[in-house]
């Protein structure tokens, strides 16, 4: 049974959930006006299929309606980044579509840091006790990695985002209950995001060959991601190196 703390929690969490869909409902409510046939494939993208047909429809209207497009896009992104609500990769890939290089990749990492950062901050305020109860082991084993990071969080945070090694709904919502500073966090976010959302960008260039998400990552990209996140650590290498030559 949930405790007091757990019900209010909760109840929380889902007064902002349904203050945030009221949200989206209001802008797609002010979309311009569609014919049914585009209206029916204006939605939350679940798989290729949903962010193809979405893709060839605001295409059409990003023209001569390119500000409300990039708005609906910028407000869907953040809202599943908020809620870790999984379907932003889908998202990052319509982007190459949509949009041009570099104001997609500013759009995707601007996107990323603004939802992870409110995730951050919600669970921070209400949902500690939802995620100490569901996740103990998980976060006990994560702080102690976190913790031997303390140094060095804002390379440890692009580190975790480049590399698929714990996945971003669990850091974003676990960060605050072990205490990650938000310094860190945010810009970790926002720079640690960049390279896998260039491999989703080019993806999105040919949106209409794809199959299925893992067509936007090939095996030797995949291996690169995991090189840059090592690259991503050698400041920290290097740092502890000379650490221990002065002393």
């Amino acid at each position: 049974m949930l405790g007091e703390g757990n019900r209010t929690s909760f109840v929380i969490l889902g007064g902002v959930f349904v203050a945030a869909i009221s949200t989206l409902w209001m802008i797609y409510i002010n979309l311009p006006d569609l014919p049914p046939e585009h209206l029916v494939h204006v939605k939350l993208p679940w798989n290729i299929e949903d962010a193809k047909e979405l893709g060839r429809v605001l295409s059409i209207y990003k023209d001569t309606h390119y500000y409300s497009v990039m708005g609906t896009y910028f407000a869907c992104y953040i809202f599943l980044q908020t809620f870790a609500i999984p379907g932003s990769i889908f998202l990052s890939i319509l982007s190459g579509f949509l949009f041009s290089f570099p104001t997609n990749l500013i759009l995707i990492c601007s996107c990323s840091a603004i939802g992870a950062t409110n995730c951050f901050l919600l669970f921070s305020l209400v949902g500690r006790k939802i995620v100490t109860r569901y996740f103990p082991e998980r976060i006990q084993s994560w702080n102690t990695q976190v913790d031997k990071h303390r140094d060095s969080l804002l390379n440890y945070i692009i580190f975790l985002r480049i590399t698929p090694f714990l996945p971003n709904w669990f850091i974003n919502m676990t960060s605050p209950v072990i205490g990650v500073p938000v310094f860190p966090f945010v810009f970790g976010t926002f720079l640690g995001v960049a390279p896998p959302s260039l491999l989703a960008i080019q993806a999105g260039s040919t949106l209409h060959t794809l199959t299925s998400a893992k067509d936007a990552v090939s095996t030797t990209q995949f291996i690169l991601l995991i090189a840059l996140g090592f690259v991503s650590m050698l400041p920290v290498v290097f740092k502890h190196y000379l650490k221990e030559k002065m002393q």
